[in-house]
């Protein structure tokens, strides 16, 4: 349950109206990384989260400030839209004031749709998706990618700051900016807390990207511990592999090298199985294996 107070987080008074700028400006409410987008991201962060506690309320609490962000900035479109067209660009145009401000690059969607105010679109007028929201139930991982909307959400409010000479507009841009910085600075210092915590352990990267496989603990088959048994071909044995010479590979081999070299010393019957049906036909690789080894 959210409780709405009659005024914003921080009151918006651009100095003129700028259809222009308002359509620059929707790119803060419905584009990828727009305030939209990380609202609905923590809103659903928040209610997937299963563990009550100082995480669930933290995301809670953010989501239910970015909702404010959302109403702070469409209020902002609107007021610049107010009375437009007032801009240089747009002084010279035609007559009317509606096609005036359309020629003087106005979102059609602002004047025709919602009557001059703001729309859930990004800047192209190309409406907001819900599947720009990243809400995976794994904390860490979700920690990790508010850091990186809250990053990206900075770049463009700090790009749309230089494009308007409003005092005003500057304002509210510089406020926001200030909160997102803060907002960034909480996830980062949470994911380190629920390391901390034991709740997502940090791992190795190189658990994550060794090529080497790990034999298996299972015995090895037939009567020899260490050679596979003959493999039947096309109505014929093969004969069993040999026993390979060391790698002879640089001390530090290519990850290439190194599988290679363990799968030649690693007998079949002790390697990990996958799960499917073995073939009775020796596969191709196999082949070319046993004709180098005679």
């Amino acid at each position: 349950m959210f409780r709405h107070t009659d005024h914003l987080q921080f009151d918006v008074k651009p100095e003129k109206p700028d259809p222009v700028y308002a359509r620059k400006l929707q790119e803060l409410i419905g584009g990828a990384y727009g305030e939209m987008t990380v609202t609905m991201q923590y809103l659903f962060q928040g209610w997937n989260c299963r563990m009550p506690g100082k995480y669930k309320d933290m995301i809670m609490d953010v989501a239910t400030e970015e909702i404010g962000h959302v109403e702070m900035i469409a209020t902002m479109v609107a007021r610049l839209l107010e009375g437009a067209p007032a801009t240089e660009s747009t002084k010279n145009a035609a007559a009317d004031p509606v096609v005036a401000a359309v020629l003087g690059g106005m979102d059609p969607q602002q004047a025709i749709v919602s009557g001059g105010g703001a729309t859930l679109s990004d800047s192209n007028g190309v409406p907001w998706n819900g599947r720009f929201i990243i809400a995976s139930g794994n904390l860490l991982a979700d920690f990790q990618a508010n850091v990186a909307a809250e990053a990206q959400g900075r770049v463009q409010t700090a790009r749309l700051y230089n494009m308007t000479d409003d005092p005003g507009v500057k304002d509210m841009l510089r406020f926001n900016l200030a909160r997102d910085t803060y907002h960034q600075n909480l996830w980062l210092a949470a994911i380190e807390e629920l390391k901390a915590d034991g709740i997502e352990p940090g791992r190795s990267h190189r658990t994550h990207c060794s090529t080497r496989s790990t034999p298996s603990t299972r015995p090895a088959c037939g009567t020899c511990p260490t050679a596979p048994p003959p493999i039947r071909v096309a109505g014929r044995t093969a004969p069993a592999p040999t026993a390979r010479p060391p790698c002879r590979s640089s001390p530090t081999p290519s990850r290439w090298a190194t599988w290679r070299a363990h799968r030649r010393r690693t007998p079949s019957c002790t390697r990990p199985t996958t799960g499917l049906r073995a073939s009775p036909v020796l596969p191709q690789w196999e082949r070319r294996r046993d004709s180098w080894a005679r």
